[in-house]
């Protein structure tokens, strides 16, 4: 019988406690000079639950990274990698970004599948998609995330930003546009349902809400700089490990509170049936897909050609994700929380 076959048939017989232990950390590997720094864009979307989630079940402390610190960015910017943050819960539109600009990045694990949603919502006096010829809209980032997003939303609508003169303006985090788009900064927006509906009611138009259910819009996941992986692979595995822990209790079922706390601290989302919808787009093995990338790298060029100089196989680094599939690991953790 070979080796995976046989740990199959032993964990399928093992008593519930027994698969709990086994996602227990065999070794505490010593790092009292090594910390992480993670820096993440605030509201970004439902992977940094599971950042949410890791801090606050001291889930990297338990797998021997005790000095971790994440550091949001809020406003029109994204979180950029440095020497003393070389860690990122971010886009990955963001990971392209950067690397468009020469920065030596990884993407070590892609953790959600962002699907086009949301509501585009324009002020009143703006009724039909035609209407929205020559106006201004917001998103975060240029080139981000919700930049895409909208992107996408426009071309349901059949419109295209150059060809009818949309000004898509950076104009921050997702309650930051809902401000501006309330108090006519921007003429219409990306927003969330609970948004739409409290713009609705002040005579705000929804122009589109319905998606096809297989339109992806962008990832996110854990990008590391180049620099760091080489010198602190240990780091970088155990912050891993953390996460998926953290995704196996958002998939399990069995900490539903917990869960809901974290939704609460990361995204303000507190309503069970908001939070169902972000763990949709979660993924239960998170490998970097280089298919995702290439498409959100041909969005992006529309706006700075630059990005298409950047090879997405090269930000690719999954050796992490695999190992801990390939030697049960994941499956694991998966079955101490089913």
């Amino acid at each position: 019988m070979r080796r995976r076959e046989l740990i199959a048939l032993l964990g399928a017989s093992m008593l519930p406690w027994t698969r709990a232990a086994k996602a227990q950390p065999r070794r505490k590997i010593a790092m009292a000079d090594k910390g992480a720094t993670i820096a993440y864009a605030d509201g970004t979307g439902s992977f940094l639950v599971l950042l949410a989630l890791a801090e606050q079940e001291a889930l990297f402390q338990k797998y021997g990274v005790d000095d971790v610190r994440s550091v949001g960015v809020k406003g029109a910017t994204v979180p950029r990698l440095t020497a003393d943050m070389p860690l990122g819960m971010i886009g990955e539109p963001a990971a392209l970004l950067q690397a468009t600009e020469g920065a030596d990045l990884r993407l070590v694990a892609s953790f959600s599948d962002i699907k086009l949603s949301g509501h585009l919502v324009a002020r009143p006096g703006i009724n039909t998609p035609t209407d929205l010829r020559g106006k201004r809209m917001g998103a975060r980032v240029i080139g981000a995330g919700l930049w895409i997003s909208t992107i996408l939303a426009l071309e349901r609508l059949g419109l295209d930003p150059r060809r009818d003169q949309i000004n898509i303006l950076p104009v921050g985090n997702p309650m930051q546009i809902f401000r501006a788009l309330e108090q006519g900064e921007i003429d219409a927006a990306l927003v969330s349902a609970g948004q739409s509906r409290e713009l609705q009611a002040k005579g705000f138009a929804v122009l589109l809400k319905d998606y096809p259910p297989d339109i992806s819009s962008f990832g996110g996941g854990l990008v590391v700089s180049n620099g760091f992986l080489s010198n602190n692979p240990d780091v970088v595995e155990n912050v891993v490990h953390a996460l998926l822990e953290a995704l196996a209790m958002c998939l399990g079922g069995r900490n539903k509170a917990k869960v809901m706390q974290a939704f609460n601290k990361a995204l303000s989302i507190t309503d069970a049936e908001t939070a169902a919808s972000s763990l949709a787009e979660l993924r239960r093995k998170p490998y970097p897909s280089l298919a995702p990338l290439a498409k959100m790298q041909a969005v992006i060029s529309i706006h700075d050609p630059r990005v298409l100089k950047v090879s997405p196989a090269d930000l690719i680094d999954d050796q992490f994700v695999r190992k801990f599939d390939e030697n049960g690991e994941l499956d694991a953790l998966y079955a101490a929380y089913a």
